[in-house]
């Protein structure tokens, strides 16, 4: 089976993840998106930052009804600060039987080449790269890498940042929002302040 990894904070998970995820899922040979929730560092400061399982909540909401898009705790159990690199070898480990792949926007391909044993990840993993709209070019090594994959997914300008910043002035969001994903945060009177 062919799973592809979707990092990222989800603080909150929004539709343009899921629109991207879904894309992915059915227009790739990936069999499965798994949307892979990255824990607080706790060296860090918090900054509006949801707890890891309100977060990874709301990723099961957002999720239910996608049987092809899986929530993923598995960076909560690892060591940190975490590395893409070391997740990928521990789910290798993990799952023998399965390939995985990694899901990055176009803006995080720009800067591959200073993550952590990017070339080991280059190697052994294949990228499928969605579009953004960003200013610098995507460094000469990577524009037709056989390990990259560009996908012809939409491109969506929508932000976790402007969700939070607009549930904080009180502006109406909730068509930018899983139905369950806003009840959740409405209830619990998340990004608030």
């Amino acid at each position: 089976m062919k799973v592809g990894l979707y990092f990222g904070t989800f603080n909150p998970i929004h539709v343009g993840h899921l629109i991207i995820a879904n894309y992915l899922a059915e227009n790739s040979d990936l069999d499965e998106v798994w949307m892979v929730v990255t824990p607080h560092n706790p060296l860090k400061k918090k900054s509006g930052l949801l707890e890891d399982y309100h977060r990874l909540h709301m990723i099961h909401l957002a999720t239910e009804r996608f049987d092809k898009i899986k929530p993923s705790d598995i960076e909560f159990k690892l060591p940190q600060p975490n590395y893409t690199i070391n997740t990928l070898i521990h789910l290798t480990e993990k799952f023998p039987k399965y390939e995985f792949s990694l899901i990055m926007g176009e803006d995080n391909l720009k800067s591959l080449n200073k993550w952590k044993n990017y070339e080991q990840i280059l190697k052994d993993y294949d990228i499928y790269v969605y579009p953004r709209i960003s200013e610098s070019e995507v460094p000469d090594e990577f524009v037709n890498h056989p390990k990259i994959h560009k996908v012809e997914a939409p491109i969506i300008e929508l932000s976790s940042t402007f969700i939070r910043n607009s549930v904080k002035e009180g502006k109406d969001i909730r068509p930018m929002l899983d139905e369950k994903v806003w009840e959740y945060i409405d209830h619990n009177l998340f990004y608030r302040k």
